[in-house]
């Protein structure tokens, strides 16, 4: 308990403090619900959203599209990468296709989901475009930074292929795969939560905001988006968790 208390953890709250006292701020200076609602209104409502019947249903289809498309972009951008930084020749073949896609606007590629997929897999496929390159080039960047001098040496010394992956190329490559998952994490999020917008699912945060905006409940607009904040600060603990398991494990 008492480590939990530091002075990092003081000045964070502080931080949330300042951004909660400027919120009060503005909705007093505006003082109409349709433009920044009060702080204790909005956290209202969404205890209020947490109540209501459907809220599993519209929160987990969020999570569980966030969990397909990192586990797609996860698993292709893996291997991908692995290849990338193996081989030069497949690295220099792959580098305009991710730059081509970390490039192209979000809204252009939601508009060709919107024509290509019906409208529960477009926050899945945006998903996937926008967190591949995050995690592909993060382990290409982690296999080019092992020490080809120990691969050699190991080589030379007849070193088993399976105690060369695991004690020379794992600890080297995995804070890039926890850099790259957790950049990836934070920016899909946000695709995910921009395709259930515009693609209006049955299901999805996206959709509920959608909606509140429409009847001008800004609010629930804001409500909605500190459940997703939270959602998403929930996956990066849990990222950030899984890293101190797997460095511990490694070493």
């Amino acid at each position: 308990m008492k480590n939990f208390f530091t002075k990092t953890r003081y000045i964070q709250l502080a931080s949330v403090v300042v951004m909660l006292v400027c919120w009060k701020l503005l909705a007093v200076h505006f003082n109409s619900p349709f433009i920044i609602p009060h702080p204790e209104d909005t956290f209202m409502t969404v205890l209020s959203l947490f109540t209501e019947p459907d809220f599993l249903m519209v929160a987990g289809s969020t999570v569980l599209r966030g969990i397909t498309g990192f586990l797609v972009s996860g698993i292709l951008g893996l291997a991908t990468g692995i290849l990338a930084g193996l081989s030069p020749g497949f690295n220099a073949f792959i580098t305009p296709m991710l730059v081509t896609v970390r490039s192209i606007p979000v809204i252009s590629l939601i508009l060709l989901a919107l024509i290509w997929f019906n409208p529960g897999l477009v926050p899945v496929f945006i998903a996937f475009l926008t967190m591949f390159p995050f995690i592909c080039t993060n382990v290409s960047d982690g296999i080019k930074s092992v020490d080809r001098g120990l691969v050699e040496m190991a080589k030379f010394y007849r070193v088993d292929n399976r105690r060369i992956i695991a004690g020379v190329y794992l600890p080297a490559i995995v804070p890039f795969i926890i850099s790259g998952a957790s950049s990836a994490m934070g920016i899909g999020w946000r695709a995910i939560i921009i395709g259930e917008v515009l693609s209006q699912p049955r299901y999805g945060i996206g959709t509920h905001m959608q909606n509140a905006q429409t009847f001008l409940n800004v609010d629930a607009v804001i409500a909605w988006t500190l459940i997703a904040v939270l959602i998403s600060f929930a996956f990066e603990k849990i990222i950030r968790w899984a890293e101190h398991k797997i460095v511990t494990w490694v070493i």
